[in-house]
């Protein structure tokens, strides 16, 4: 981790570094939060629309069918049968 030196302007603002934008992703419009703990302010990157689209797309699908009785078959759903039994 490398420390970065900044100076706080009359208006309160202050630059984030345009290594850490880069790093980042942040772009004009991008929405961070604001943490203090004791001394320190902790500026976290709030995800955009397209961070939570990226991160649904990940995720797997899988289509599980149920009899009348509520049974599956693991075979044609291993990876729901993987859950229901490690969670």
């Amino acid at each position: 981790m490398q420390t970065m030196v900044g100076r706080v302007s009359q208006k309160g603002q202050v630059v984030i570094p345009a290594s850490i934008r880069k790093e980042l992703n942040l772009t004009k419009g991008s929405e961070v939060t604001f943490e203090v703990q004791d001394d320190k302010i902790m500026i976290k990157k709030l995800p955009s629309a397209l961070d939570w689209a990226d991160l649904i797309d990940q995720i797997p699908e899988e289509r599980v069918d149920f009899d009348e009785n509520g049974h599956y078959d693991p075979k044609k759903s291993p990876e729901f049968h993987d859950w229901m039994v490690n969670g």
